[in-house]
């Protein structure tokens, strides 16, 4: 009786754990919240969801000039510059030329352009396996990165930058 009650004992602990390993190691969510930059009056969220080897980021921001703004993933988690200057250039850790998302080269952090509304507000959604959250591959992990939001459009074409203009928006990528 008790090499039974030890047996069933053992079963369901293997099976919640392998459960409740499942369940952590596939999901990972991080939440940041943008500062002002530039004189701007730039507010706004981002969130990263990491799952099955995938994370989806959207962002929604307040208080932008409406029209189009670019939104890029760069170097340093350092949003103490009145200016964002201190975030440094474009994540690239891949070593690509500066371009759109998806075609041709671009770098890791050039997520792309999004519309700010009459009201100035506005949202960009990527889903994308390029990037990870706390993972050991570099070239994939994007804590420790700044997130920056910028007056223009991006050109895709302009090197480094892609011309987007002033950082309006900064957000350190940090749990």
């Amino acid at each position: 009786m008790k090499k039974i009650i030890f047996s069933i004992v053992l079963i369901l602990a293997v099976i919640i754990g392998c459960k409740t390993k499942g369940n952590s190691s596939d999901s990972k969510k991080l939440n940041i919240t943008f500062e002002s930059k530039s004189n701007s009056k730039v507010t706004g969220t981002a969130t990263f969801i990491e799952k099955q080897g995938k994370v989806t980021f959207v962002a929604n921001l307040a208080g932008l000039k409406p029209g189009v703004h670019a939104i890029h993933i760069h170097e340093k988690s350092d949003c103490t510059a009145a200016d964002g200057s201190s975030a440094g250039g474009h994540w690239n850790p891949t070593f690509k030329k500066h371009g759109k998302w998806g075609v041709g080269e671009y770098h890791r952090g050039d997520i792309g352009n999004f519309i700010a509304d009459e009201n100035g507000n506005g949202t960009i959604t990527l889903t994308t396996d390029e990037w990870c959250i706390g993972c050991e591959d570099a070239t994939k992990n994007i804590l420790g990165k700044g997130l920056i939001v910028h007056q223009g459009a991006d050109d895709f074409i302009t090197q480094p930058t892609g011309n987007a203009g002033a950082r309006v928006a900064c957000s350190a990528i940090i749990k």
